[in-house]
């Protein structure tokens, strides 16, 4: 069984995913990075494919994406970073990113390799319904889950059409903005509610979520939230390396009755 949808059949609230860019802080943090997370409270983890135009992420992510450009990181060097980790780690892994990459690394090479590499599903945020119909049968051949994300503007007929594509879980966009915002969620109880049950799966929210409240207020009208911005600023203050800087953040956004 696909490890995402293992870990929805077994866990249902305060899922933790955690997102940060490969590559980032250095080169072959990746590695050092996925350990860490496997070894934390976090549930799955998200991995970025730096990208050198990244639209829908604010400053904090694309920060670390054109550092991690400029420490020679490509996809190639992902796979190779992941084949070296993928006995070690039981937790589901996703690769996120856009579709240049990929269709300059070849959609079949690019999903062929994620299935060596452990990976359980990907998210291309620039990849609509419509055009992803053309390579539906490629990463549905490689077991790879492809996650579909909505925003508070979705409507109800992109919602169905969408519903009729998607697997694994619904990627929730908070607001109307990039990541790593501060400002207020405009998803609903409602909204969330109705995500839920026009797609049958499992609703992470992510954009906004940061800390122990964000990530609570998130869980409770959803199966849990996704970090990234906030993560990758913890593993710019690593004073004590990056396993000790996973461990403390992850602590931090469980706290106690988790």
């Amino acid at each position: 069984m696909n490890k995402i949808i293992k870990l929805f059949n077994q866990k249902s609230r305060n899922i933790l995913s955690l997102f940060f860019t490969a590559g980032y802080p250095e080169a072959d943090s990746t590695t050092e990075i996925l350990e860490a997370i496997e070894e934390s409270s976090a549930d799955m983890v998200e991995i970025g494919i730096p990208f050198s135009d990244p639209v829908a992420d604010g400053k904090v992510i694309q920060d670390s994406s054109s550092k991690a450009l400029l420490n020679g990181m490509s996809l190639e060097k992902l796979f190779e970073q992941l084949n070296v980790v993928k006995d070690r780690l039981s937790k589901p892994k996703l690769l996120m990113g856009y579709f240049n990459p990929v269709m300059q690394f070849g959609v079949e090479k690019f999903c062929k390799r994620c299935s060596e590499t452990g990976v359980d599903g990907v998210i291309v945020p620039d990849l609509p319904p419509g055009e992803y119909l053309a390579y539906r049968g490629i990463f549905e051949k490689y077991d790879l889950l492809f996650i579909f994300l909505v925003t508070p503007g979705t409507s109800k007929e992109r919602l169905k059409e969408i519903s009729g594509y998607a697997s694994g879980f619904i990627y929730a966009v908070s607001s109307y903005s990039t990541t790593g915002t501060s400002g207020s969620s405009a998803l609903k109880p409602e909204d969330v509610s109705e995500i839920s049950a026009i797609s049958g799966l499992p609703v992470l929210i992510g954009f906004g979520v940061k800390d122990n409240e964000t990530f609570r207020q998130a869980c409770s009208i959803s199966s849990g939230a996704i970090i990234g911005s906030a993560f990758i600023r913890s593993l710019d203050n690593s004073p004590h390396g990056i396993r000790q800087s996973v461990s403390l953040f992850v602590n931090n956004i469980r706290e106690e009755g988790d």
